[in-house]
């Protein structure tokens, strides 16, 4: 069932994430030390949908300073790579109750 309301809020969050990203990532490029820790992890799936999925990995690639390298071929998991990624549970935990909550409830 698609939920009008949940798929506005969704998108009205990846907006908000979108400009959050763009100052941090122009932050690090115009510093000039670029003191950063990237780091590439696997973000364990709770959605099953191909479409879902999809959707998913295309918000954090579109999101600055991140990116979605692969899906694992159960797609179970997706492998991101992170510009500044100084605690990886904390990317994981952001994504998991940002993106794939709200994606799960507007979809579910």
């Amino acid at each position: 069932m698609i939920r009008p309301f949940r798929i506005l809020k969704l998108l009205a969050v990846f907006l908000r994430e979108f400009a959050v990203s763009v100052f941090r990532v122009a932050r690090l490029v115009l510093s000039p030390t670029m003191r950063f820790t990237p780091a590439a992890f696997r973000f364990p799936l709770a959605l099953t949908g191909d479409r879902q999925i999809t959707l998913l990995a295309n918000m954090i690639t579109l999101t600055p300073g991140t990116l979605t390298v692969d899906v694992a071929d159960d797609r179970s998991a997706l492998i991101i790579h992170a510009i500044d990624c100084p605690d990886i549970e904390a990317a994981r935990a952001e994504i998991r109750d940002g993106f794939e909550r709200l994606i799960r409830e507007a979809f579910a």
